[in-house]
């Protein structure tokens, strides 16, 4: 322990004296590591940001989707019944029916259609909807004598931004005039988007919004995903076998991961950026090297062995790159952090993942590594050094 603590101090003595010598390298090193670092971070928080947008249109990981097909639509109260058996035997927690529908709703500028989409509470986890403001439906919101609409964020400043602490109203215009109480508000899907809203099935039927076709869909875990795809499908088909029972994947990773290939070009480039700050290292420390002959033959001269003489040269190297990859990692760690970068990286996301550790261990692993190799060659060179040769020098 001694010992390597003594290298230790012997190599940072030697990047004392020689710093202005390696200075640019280390620069170059701490820059590479920088690269490194904001890369592998900011794939990340981008692949988070896609993942939730994703996430939000297709469902989690993994979500299925069942349907049942024929000559004629099946019966939908013996339908709902099978749906739930499957949801009671397979111990599915989160299910929903998604349908689409228009409904006319009373703003202050007046009467405007606004796309609804009809849901159950489970829609909220599975399609991972997060909230502006006010909440989510919750299962005895299927109870109210005044339906619960959730709505988005253009739908909330067409109907002027009421205060949702005092429950605040919309009317429903049609066939049955209902008014609804506003709950939530989501954020829009996309810059000037139009107004829309999301209802409970049962305050839907109230308001008289019939969707003209439901989608039900259950979320399970992604390595069971398979083998219950298969279980439901049967048990679908023999519930009804005049018919086409299908089931099917809805989440964005039912093919394979698709941002596995954007992943490793970002790797590659990653990789490069670091071969190179690698090269500028290995440069400065062959030409220190080449400076420190003499030194290196006098202390050969006075009993040091290849071994010291191979660590303590390879150790300047290392206790050099990796304090300029801690300074890298920092530097990283500040640019992928700023809320801007932020913002337009992932926009999907309210809340941003912490920078994560395995980027910062990268790249502190990945300077040590480099230090490790461009003080190898140069320590090679330096045991080869034959003592009268190098007094001589």
């Amino acid at each position: 322990m001694t010992g390597f603590v003594s290298t230790l101090v012997e190599a940072w003595q030697e990047l004392r004296i020689n710093k202005v010598r390696i200075l640019l390298a280390l620069l170059g090193v701490a820059l590479s590591v920088a690269a490194l670092t904001s890369v592998v971070g900011v794939g990340n928080l981008a692949r988070e940001g896609m993942k939730a947008m994703s996430e939000r249109n297709g469902g989690r990981t993994a979500t299925l989707g069942l349907s049942v097909n024929g000559p004629t639509p099946p019966d939908p109260a013996r339908l709902e019944k099978a749906y739930q058996g499957i949801v009671s035997r397979y111990g599915i927690t989160y299910s929903t029916h998604v349908g689409q529908a228009q409904g006319g709703f009373q703003f202050p500028r007046g009467v405007q259609q606004v796309q609804v989409t009809v849901v159950d509470p489970g829609y909220g986890v599975i399609h991972r909807v997060e909230l502006r403001r006010g909440s989510w439906f919750a299962a005895d919101d299927a109870q109210r004598l005044a339906p619960a609409v959730v709505v988005s964020e253009a739908f909330y400043n067409a109907a002027g931004r009421p205060d949702l602490g005092r429950s605040p109203t919309v009317k429903i215009t049609g066939e049955q005039e209902t008014t609804a109480v506003v709950i939530g508000v989501v954020p829009d899907n996309y810059p000037e988007s139009p107004p829309m809203a999301f209802m409970l099935g049962a305050g839907a039927t109230l308001a008289g919004i019939q969707p003209t076709h439901s989608d039900f869909k259950v979320w399970v875990q992604d390595g069971q995903a398979e083998a219950l795809r298969h279980a439901i499908k049967a048990d679908l088909q023999t519930e009804f076998p005049d018919m086409y029972a299908d089931t099917y994947r809805m989440d964005y990773a039912a093919n394979g991961d698709p941002f596995a290939v954007a992943q490793l070009a970002v790797g590659g480039v990653a990789g490069l950026v670091l071969l190179l700050g690698a090269v500028g290292m290995l440069n400065i420390s062959m030409v220190t090297v080449r400076y420190r002959v003499r030194e290196i033959g006098i202390r050969r001269s006075f009993g040091a062995t290849s071994g010291r003489i191979f660590v303590g040269v390879m150790m300047e190297s290392v206790v050099a790159t990796a304090v300029a990859g801690m300074a890298g990692v920092m530097l990283a760690v500040a640019v992928v952090k700023h809320p801007w970068i932020e913002s337009k990286i992932a926009p999907a996301l309210s809340q941003y993942p912490a920078f994560p550790v395995e980027a910062a261990l990268l790249g502190l692993g990945a300077a040590v590594l480099v230090g490790a190799l461009a003080g190898a060659i140069p320590a090679l060179v330096a045991v080869r050094v034959k003592v009268i040769d190098a007094i001589r020098f």
